[in-house]
């Protein structure tokens, strides 16, 4: 039986009531009426923070929900649903709440943002793209999950080929002292693919043969967390029909890296050094 929550402990529906009144002052609408703030909000849950951070910028340039940079800006968004999203937001700015400039809209952003509250989990796929919920795409989130590491990235991948975005950014991810572990089935050769890295980088395989190392896993830090189907192929990241789910409360990753790193400890003996 769930215990009661005491009087004074904010639960998550508090959390994303607060934040989206905190987006509506900054709006400046004083109406609870607008969907503006929620669409917002849902905007901030979207996207890597240093993202929701260039959108503020732009807002802050821009005059009106009519501004042609705003038009342009739109348009040129290729992750799955992000133009229509912004189109959303767009039109309601336009019909509801059509006095506020854009660095009203900015404020809005930053204050969600600064806002502490529950992430999410988003939808991530490959391959064709339906309208029925927002999704992010494969290759575009594995790319943004080693780009936010700060001190480790764990990856554990069945097969992997090409997927030179992904290479690249782990040598990054290294060049700015992130540890990176890469737990590889031996049985696909995987290894090659990540043959041109630098040394630093730790390439584990299974220990034993009893199985295969099947898991699918890009973990930065303990905080951010993508599982999934697909492998680091270049077919699995953009044109399989894959399906996955990105992971950012603490609560649920930390067990993730945890038993990661538990796979990973020579006592165990389930994987080994490459």
């Amino acid at each position: 039986m769930t215990e009661p929550r005491a009087n004074n402990e904010p639960s998550e529906f508090d959390g994303h009531r607060e934040a989206a009144h905190a987006a509506r002052l900054a709006a400046g609408t004083g109406s609870s009426a607008s969907r503006l703030p929620v669409l917002l909000a849902a905007l901030c849950d979207r996207l890597p923070e240093d993202r929701v951070v260039a959108l503020e910028h732009l807002f802050g340039m821009i005059t009106g929900p009519g501004d042609p940079l705003l038009t342009r800006f739109i348009a040129a968004q290729h992750a799955a649903g992000l133009a229509q999203q912004l189109t959303e937001i767009t039109r309601v700015w336009s019909t509801e709440v059509p006095g506020v400039p854009g660095s009203g809209l900015a404020l809005a952003l930053a204050a969600i943002r600064s806002f502490p509250r529950p992430r999410p989990a988003q939808v991530v796929v490959s391959g064709p793209i339906s309208a029925s919920a927002p999704a992010r795409l494969t290759s575009g989130v594995a790319v943004d999950v080693i780009r936010s590491a700060e001190s480790s990235l764990l990856i554990a991948s069945f097969a992997a080929h090409g997927a030179r975005d992904v290479v690249m950014e782990i040598r990054r991810a290294v060049d700015r002292g992130v540890r990176v572990d890469l737990l590889l089935e031996e049985s696909t050769q995987a290894s090659a693919a990540f043959a041109a890295l630098p040394d630093e980088v730790h390439v584990w395989h299974r220990a034993d043969s009893t199985g295969v190392l099947h898991a699918k896993l890009i973990a930065a830090d303990r905080q951010t967390a993508f599982l999934g189907s697909a492998n680091l192929t270049d077919r699995a990241l953009s044109h399989n029909i894959e399906l996955g789910v990105l992971l950012r409360d603490p609560s649920t990753v930390e067990p993730l890296v945890d038993h990661f790193r538990w796979l990973l400890a020579p006592e165990n003996n389930a994987m080994r050094f490459a």
